[in-house]
This record gives C-alpha cells, structure tokens and sequence, in this order.
C-alpha cells in the first residue's frame, strides 16, 4: 500500500527524532485507551491504513509513527478517554514522559510517500506467530497510557504480526452481520499486549469494526454498487 505521509525532525537537547504521521486524518477510526480493555474503532479505510502504518513501522527502527486519532469524528461507541495512537521501537529508548515536548515541536511537516511490503510483512508476521507458541516467549507489545497518548513498544515482528491482525479485521469487518444498518462488529482481532505485573484483569484493546455513514450507501469492499432498476417502457 502506498502511504501519504508528514516527516517531522524535533530536536531535544543532542537527539533527532525522526516522526512521521499520516497526511490525512483517519477521521472515522478512534482508540480509547485500556482500564482494564479498551477499544480501537474504525471503519474499512481506517483500519486498512493502520494495517499499513503498522507494516511501515515494522521496517522502520528509528522512526517513531504518530497517529492523532482523537483529531477524527468522535465516535459513539465505547468508553473511557480518546486517545492518540503512537508506535515505538523498543530501541529507541523513548520515555513516554519526553513525548509532550516532542509533539509541542511537530509543527511544519515535510510531505514524504512511501510503500509498505505485504510480502515482508507477512513474513515476520508469521516468524512473530511461531515464537509465540515457545514457552520462554516474551515479544508483545509493552503499553502506557500518558498525555492522551496510547504507546506501543514492540520490535519488527510484533509489529508486523498486529499489522495482520489490523488487516485482517479491515477484511472481514464489512461482512459481519447488520453492520449495513450501522452495528458494531467485532471480528475477533485484538492487540497483542504484555500483561502488566501484579496479576489482575489483563489489558486488552478490542479491534471493531464500524461502517461509515451514509448506511444506506454501505456496501463492502469489492460488492458492486447496486443501481435503481429503470422503469419499464411504457407500451
């Protein structure tokens, strides 16, 4: 898929950060963030795009991706506080106390395109799913919630594996029952998160599926969009 996006290069101190955000606003997908499950919601594009911004960060180890999902239509469903979406690699070293300073500095963005790799993503999504099966396993996703800001620290496969699980719910979304009269659907994709210590309920962020309105426009990706019959000619 090709991605349209904004490259921003803040500077804290000696560190460059390279942040990039979509150009155009994911205006009907929206994130509330876990205490204890919280829950992404968006519609086809929107979740084929996060597929694709997962996929771009997989690849990218020294790029931290900003999606500010709380700029789009708010949404009606769900509860607890909107939030934004941000993926790090666990490289970085990022601290989510430095992001406040960080976003004040992203003001004027240089227009940048680039192309994610379906075939590659795949792959590493697939290497993400063997490990998990290993005992010693310890590769999800570490989360935090600051400054209205949702922070997923992971590493090139567990990125690519949740950008399956984002793609994979763009997919099958749109055919779930009733969604054509504007139902929620839940396709069964989650994000993969750590559990935090302490025992408890485990974090969890459901990945739903909710068309856009007009409903009566709705149709799924692909379904030809039906026409009214002409009226029979008058004998």
């Amino acid at each position: 898929m090709r991605l349209r996006l904004r490259e921003f290069r803040p500077r804290t101190g000696p560190h460059e950060y390279r942040i990039v955000q979509p150009r155009h606003t994911l205006r009907h997908t929206s994130l509330r963030a876990p205490d204890p499950v919280g829950m992404l919601l968006g519609d086809h594009g929107g979740l084929d795009r996060l597929a694709a911004l997962f996929a771009f960060a997989a690849r990218s180890p020294h790029t931290i991706v900003h999606v500010p999902l709380r700029d789009g239509v708010p949404p009606d469903e769900g509860v607890g506080e909107p939030v934004d979406l941000l993926l790090v690699h666990e490289s970085l070293g990022l601290r989510p106390s430095r992001w406040p300073d960080l976003r004040r500095r992203l003001r004027q963005g240089t227009p940048l395109t680039v192309r994610t790799d379906e075939a590659r993503t795949a792959w590493d999504a697939a290497a993400w799913t063997e490990r998990r099966d290993r005992a010693d396993f310890r590769g999800d996703l570490r989360h935090a919630t600051h400054a209205r800001t949702f922070f997923l620290f992971g590493h090139r496969h567990v990125f690519a594996g949740t950008a399956t699980r984002f793609a994979d719910a763009a997919g099958r979304g749109p055919y779930q029952k009733r969604v054509g009269e504007g139902r929620m659907a839940y396709p069964g994709s989650f994000l993969p998160l750590v559990d935090a210590p302490g025992g408890g309920h485990p974090a969890e962020v459901m990945v739903c599926f909710k068309a856009r309105p007009p409903y009566a426009h709705f149709r799924p990706p692909g379904a030809p969009a039906s026409r009214p019959r002409r009226p029979a000619a008058a004998s």
